[in-house]
């Protein structure tokens, strides 16, 4: 309890906790639906916000609000497959090239590097044509792990670098602890905040992405998701029509979830650092 109360001082993590469990709240509530998310024509179409309808209904005859539920759920499941998996193999990269270095220092950094010069961009387009048709919640999240992990490994890299320069390294080989043992007791706490920032960062990547590729039309657009959302309604003129609600509801909805995603990551991030929690027992 006293680790929240130090974190709710913190308007950025009060806000973004409250932005996170709301959205989450509206993922949940999708379960509920008295509507499949993929027929069409289920209530009258293109209707403006009304007590039975709260945020209206499209041009596809679907209730707006109950949606909008189900394109949070999957948005927030392709973005947690990708920032996890991609977490993953950033940490292991990260840490066996800083600590090992030599041989494994060059390979996994020449794996890495070349992940970075590639135009990220132009090769996820391509590689999202040729798996369109089999691009599923779980498929479409590996895809972005797989694509999403070799900035933050070389970040974690630079970091574990210094660590490994520092005395009480040497003082643990010395004391005869084995490296399993230094890095999970003395290397991980202190990377903690750089992997959770580097998580929530990757998260809102996956969903920003996910976004994108959805409004070039290069995943299914039978599955609801923020962009797929958007990208119905794109498509049938929604601005032009006057149906606001309907492009206004993905737009609002993503805008606060990255929003709420950075501040909950830099308020947690700089709780974590143990030099932050140095000066904050210093002023106490």
């Amino acid at each position: 309890m006293g680790v929240l109360k130090d974190l709710f001082k913190d308007y950025r993590f009060a806000v973004g906790f409250i932005l996170i469990c709301f959205l989450s709240f509206l993922a949940i509530a999708s379960f509920f639906s008295p509507y499949d998310p993929i027929e069409w024509l289920q209530v009258p179409r293109d209707k403006a916000p009304s007590w039975s309808n709260l945020l209206g209904t499209n041009s596809k005859g679907q209730d707006v609000f109950w949606e909008a539920t189900f394109a949070i759920r999957n948005s927030l499941i392709i973005a947690l497959i990708a920032g996890l998996i991609s977490r993953v193999i950033a940490v292991m990269v990260g840490f066996i090239a800083g600590y090992k270095g030599g041989i494994y220092d060059r390979v996994l950094m020449g794996i890495t590097d070349g992940l970075l010069v590639i135009p990220l961009f132009l090769i996820l387009v391509l590689v999202a044509m040729l798996l369109r048709e089999a691009l599923t919640l779980v498929s479409t999240g590996l895809l972005l792990a797989f694509f999403g992990w070799a900035w933050d490994a070389r970040t974690i890299r630079s970091q574990v670098l210094s660590l490994r320069e520092r005395e009480f390294t040497l003082t643990s080989v010395l004391s005869g602890n084995g490296t399993l043992s230094l890095v999970s007791k003395e290397y991980l706490p202190l990377t903690i905040p750089l992997i959770f920032s580097t998580l929530i960062n990757n998260i809102a990547w996956a969903i920003g992405m996910e976004i994108v590729l959805a409004i070039l039309g290069l995943v299914s657009l039978d599955i609801p998701t923020l962009g797929t959302t958007l990208q119905w309604a794109i498509n049938y003129q929604a601005i032009l029509l006057g149906h606001w609600w309907w492009i206004l509801t993905p737009v609002i909805l993503t805008i606060l979830l990255l929003v709420a995603l950075y501040w909950f990551s830099i308020s947690v991030s700089e709780y974590l650092d143990p030099r932050m929690r140095i000066q904050r027992i210093g002023a106490k």
